[in-house]
């Protein structure tokens, strides 16, 4: 059984996420068990973890913290096991060094970079809110068969900026490029919302659950 981890840990839509993860594996024909949960022992017996997150960068690493061994059997999973990983939106950005909305907030450091205020073009509003196109910054399994101009649903006000521009896998721009999509083997990220992004975040999540990173 292919089984997915759900980190449950107060600061993401789980139900939104788990409902995704489902029908993206009723359209690819897979079996799949999602497990809403912080427990160490159930990470552990996982064969791949997804992490969401809505809300501020420093309540979602606190939140994340709080929970009794969390941090060190996402690290033994992802780091250490090789296991496929996915963060979403404020999960994409606890990969980074620093985050830097309210106040200096360390995250996971599992890609180095930093997360600081998007600085969108003159006229556009911050948080940017709703549909916008990506731009594949290099060929990864997760964003195959997007389609020739993907579109995905955002929804923020800050974004991480990797140190290593290698660790780019898609950019979208909002007046200025940002980071959309980061990449660093068994570690994948999004800023924008698959389960909200219909067509093209199905088939990211369905990439997910098929994915076996090298």
């Amino acid at each position: 059984m292919n089984s997915v981890a759900l980190i449950d840990y107060g600061s993401g839509n789980v139900h939104s996420a788990a409902g995704a993860l489902n029908e993206a594996a009723r359209r690819a024909g897979l079996a799949i068990e999602v497990a809403n949960t912080a427990d160490p022992a159930t990470i552990a017996r996982a064969s791949r973890i997804l992490l969401p997150g809505v809300g501020h960068y420093a309540d979602c690493a606190t939140n994340l913290h709080a929970r009794p061994g969390l941090v060190a059997a996402l690290e033994s999973a992802v780091l250490q096991q090789n296991k496929p990983f996915l963060g979403i939106c404020v999960g994409m950005q606890l990969l980074a060094d620093t985050g830097l909305e309210d106040g200096e907030t360390p995250g996971l450091g599992w890609v180095p970079g930093i997360v600081d205020h998007i600085a969108p073009g003159p006229g556009l509003r911050v948080p940017h809110v709703g549909w916008n196109s990506l731009t594949i910054a290099r060929p990864h399994p997760l964003l195959t068969g997007l389609g020739p101009d993907p579109h995905a649903y955002f929804t923020h006000s800050y974004a991480f900026t990797p140190h290593d521009p290698a660790d780019i896998a898609a950019t979208t721009d909002y007046g200025a490029p940002f980071t959309s999509a980061v990449a660093r083997g068994n570690i994948f990220g999004t800023q924008f919302h698959p389960e909200m992004s219909q067509r093209v975040g199905l088939q990211l999540l369905a990439n997910f659950l098929q994915w076996t990173p090298a």
